[in-house]
């Protein structure tokens, strides 16, 4: 048997779901981000290629942007992307990027009992609805974020419907969430992991497993290391040193072959194998050149 309840406006619901997604031809599971409202049951699904602490922290911000507001209280499941332990009773030591979000939006928060989903039964009942509703046929798409605006276009439309047991829409109750909801930060939040770390002497630097390229100069030196969900961003000194698309394979090494021409002026002997350089393609005049060159200078033409 169970309690009937009622859910205040302003309030908001967290979970991810899973679902198989062909994106660029590519079939892979999507981990999408669901944030339901209680009180008029609205909802923002986003996807992401994996369920990351970069893809929490930028799932927020979109739902945040689509609502228009911020939710006053948010009740989540004891993920450890926002729980560093579990003290007993609703205590909780929360993680650094979870207390960076919520500092930033300032909305209260609320845990779960461990391995209770009912306690959050709304938005583990729009998780099955998205899956079924959202992503049946499996979707094919271009790209994430194609896919995401798919997404944002089908919540919008649930707008229009009118539940079991209410006299008004979805979008006609949404009216009186916002109202209680907390207004945009004036500031952008940014939707990232920092890692602090250092350059290989190879010019490389690791995150979740995987090597991206920065420049020779940096080697050996003290890098903060941002992820994003599509892209790896490596400062030094407060200067961005380094992009690159962000990988989600394993003991993968992301090269970007310009980091390295400045130490190969100094190392003319590894130009053919230099692995930055393996797969890069220039147009044909570079070969030419490099062939005319290593002709008429000898052992100076590579250089």
């Amino acid at each position: 048997m169970f309690v009937p309840l009622v859910h205040p406006p302003g309030a908001a619901q967290v979970d991810f779901g899973e679902a198989l997604v062909v994106i660029a031809g590519v079939e892979q599971k999507a981990h999408y981000l669901a944030m339901d409202l209680p009180h008029s049951d609205d909802c923002i699904v986003i996807a992401f290629p994996a369920e990351t602490t970069e893809a929490f922290l930028e799932g927020h911000a979109r739902a945040f942007e689509y609502f228009g507001a911020v939710p006053t209280r948010i009740l989540y499941d004891n993920t450890k992307i926002a729980v560093a332990r579990i003290l007993g009773g609703e205590e909780r030591t929360k993680t650094k990027a979870f207390l960076e979000l919520q500092s930033h939006y300032l909305f209260a928060d609320k845990f779960g009992r461990p391995a209770k989903g009912n306690d959050k039964g709304k938005v583990e009942g729009l998780v099955g609805y998205a899956r079924r509703n959202f992503m049946v046929p499996i979707p094919h798409l271009n790209s994430w974020d194609a896919f995401n605006a798919h997404l944002a276009e089908q919540c919008r439309m649930r707008r229009e419907r009118r539940l079991r047991g209410q006299t008004e829409t979805i979008g006609e109750r949404f009216e009186r969430d916002r109202a209680a909801m907390l207004p945009l930060p004036a500031s952008l939040y940014e939707a990232c992991e920092k890692v602090s770390t250092r350059v290989t002497s190879l010019s490389l630097v690791r995150y979740r497993g995987n090597d991206y390229s920065v420049p020779t100069p940096y080697g050996h030196r003290e890098v903060l290391v941002k992820g994003y969900v599509h892209e790896v961003v490596i400062a030094s000194c407060s200067k961005v040193v380094a992009r690159h698309t962000r990988s989600y394979e394993r003991e993968v090494v992301v090269y970007d072959p310009l980091h390295y021409l400045e130490r190969l002026e100094q190392k003319t002997r590894a130009l053919d194998q230099a692995a930055p350089l393996a797969g890069w393609q220039l147009p044909e005049c570079f070969i030419t050149l490099r062939r005319l060159l290593e002709a008429r200078l000898n052992k100076h033409g590579s250089r």
